[in-house]
């Protein structure tokens, strides 16, 4: 039970269904759907395709998503909605040309979006409403308008630049060359109109005709290497999800090309201590060491699995992590460990569980805010740039390649207990994600916290050579660290956004958490 004489939230509590978002009328958009007899899945693509509208400097159909679907009974199922570089792409020629970064607003870094494939294959496969009911909030937020929420307006204002550069986008998402304030009301029309295609057509609605002939071409204008043939041939693809056990727990993880084994690596780290004992700048310390050893890992292995099959089975094991263990030292904190330069990225998290009990863990990303800021204007279309994310060293794993994905930080995460879906969960935050994981999960698990608390808990991330603290630990916790030789930075924005369902079974009750860090909410019914 939280301290209700300080500011927090109490956990929402339900019964038959239940949503939580990063936005409140994503989250009404979902508890609505449940409401009308639709499933888990239903309400969650309901509600990322609404916030591809009112929050669309973090997602929207330009970007790509994952999920994790848990049915009552049965196994749980992944789905892999990253997209591929071009075919036509050639890394030879374009270091002859001088490329040696791939920059975020050029088309080298625009892989193929996949969210809308994703969307309609998973509505296929698991959905019950028609998909024009379930388009129909974000098409009517998009043509009718929405209004500006603080969170959103925070990120608006602060990530502008990313727009500034390409006219069409300034003109849409900076008109007047202002970004919206909290209240104001914005609209998106042309993006409203590829929703009514997408509902009308299924994946037909962007991958062919008019919408990919648009995107190809502005692609091409800025020098992109991109074809009609590249959208109609792109397809997401079911894996089979990864795992490792935590406290009577099985965690699981989409495989990669997603860094979801750097989160399970954690756990299997901090599964070798008594955590609970520990104090808090303690707990701090060895999440960050811990940290930095899987995503070393990560950053030297985890690529395209077409391209670098990964034996996720092996860096799990024992002996990989008893290994790794056997580097940390309470007292000292470890130099650094190789990590690629690739900052925080923007991204939304989704979970869904409906009457019977039916979980879905999505999440859906443009990668960084406002992507890579190319626009189609007749379509209303904003790319991402999770190419960026490729290395141009032909040698690594994640090297730029025809028909590649790369590596992907964002992860959607389902806890299992029993041979039954028990918390689906997710922490946005680009690289922190991974980390975000590992560290819910031991509030909840190894603290005994709720679910709102474990996320409401402060936040830390080691990562390229900094501990970042949120200012929340204060700075004897700080100082402790700064001893132990880690720099030690303040965060300078909160770390990440978190959103869990927990399902008790034998008591028939559902608990959920939304982040305080962002605008949304966990509803139930």
């Amino acid at each position: 039970m939280r301290d209700f004489m300080t500011p927090g939230r109490s956990l929402a509590v339900a019964e038959r269904g239940m949503a939580a978002t990063s936005h409140p009328q994503a989250t009404l958009a979902a508890l609505e759907v449940l409401k009308e007899g639709g499933n888990a899945m239903d309400a969650a693509l309901a509600a990322v395709a609404l916030q591809g509208v009112v929050e669309p400097q973090m997602t929207g159909i330009g970007g790509d998503c994952f999920a994790l679907y848990a049915p009552k009974s049965g196994a749980p199922f992944a789905f892999n909605g990253s997209g591929r570089t071009p075919a036509a792409i050639d890394l030879g020629k374009l270091t002859r040309e001088g490329l040696s970064v791939i920059e975020p607003t050029s088309p080298v870094a625009v892989t193929v979006p996949g969210a809308v494939d994703a969307w309609c294959t998973l509505h296929d496969r698991f959905g019950s409403l028609p998909l024009a009911r379930i388009l129909a909030p974000a098409i009517a937020a998009a043509e009718d308008g929405f209004r500006i929420t603080p969170r959103v307006a925070y990120d608006w204002a602060r990530n502008r630049a990313r727009v500034e550069g390409n006219a069409a986008a300034a003109a849409q998402y900076l008109p007047g060359g202002a970004a919206p304030q909290v209240g104001d009301r914005r609209a998106q029309p042309a993006l409203g109109a590829t929703l009514r295609a997408i509902a009308r057509e299924g994946r037909a609605g962007f991958y062919e005709g008019a919408v990919a002939d648009e995107i190809v071409a502005e692609l091409g204008r800025l020098g992109g290497a991109h074809t009609v043939g590249d959208f109609a041939a792109h397809r997401g693809e079911a894996v089979t999800p990864i795992s490792a056990p935590y406290r009577g727990h099985e965690v699981y993880e989409c495989p990669p090309n997603g860094q979801g084994l750097a989160a399970l690596m954690i756990l299997r780290l901090l599964a070798g201590y008594d955590v609970a004992a520990l104090g808090e700048a303690d707990r701090v310390h060895l999440l960050a060491e811990a940290t930095k050893l899987a995503y070393g890992t990560r950053d030297l292995f985890v690529c395209d699995p077409a391209f670098g099959p990964l034996d996720a089975a092996r860096y799990l094991g024992d002996d990989h992590i008893d290994r790794l263990r056997g580097l940390i030292s309470r007292e000292y904190a470890l130099t650094r460990v190789t990590a690629e330069q690739i900052a925080h990225r923007d991204t939304v998290y989704i979970t869904v569980v409906d009457r019977d009990r039916n979980a879905v863990s999505f999440i859906n990303s443009l990668f960084a805010s406002f992507g890579s800021g190319i626009y189609a204007p007749k379509s209303g279309v904003l790319l991402h740039n999770r190419g960026w994310g490729l290395n141009l060293d032909p040698a690594h794993p994640n090297a730029l390649a025809p028909r590649k994905r790369p590596m992907h930080t964002i992860i959607p995460g389902l806890v299992m207990k029993d041979g039954r879906a028990v918390m689906p969960f997710g922490v946005m935050g680009g690289q922190y994600q991974a980390a975000g994981h590992a560290g819910f999960l031991s509030n909840v698990f190894d603290r005994g916290l709720d679910l709102q608390a474990a996320s409401d808990a402060p936040r830390s991330f080691a990562y390229d050579g900094v501990l970042s603290l949120e200012p929340t630990y204060g700075a004897g916790i700080r100082d402790d660290l700064a001893r132990r030789g880690h720099r030690v930075a303040w965060a300078d924005g909160p770390l990440g956004g978190c959103q869990a369902i927990f399902i008790d079974h034998a008591a028939g009750v559902l608990y959920g958490a939304s982040d305080h860090r962002k605008d949304g909410m966990a509803l139930g019914y």
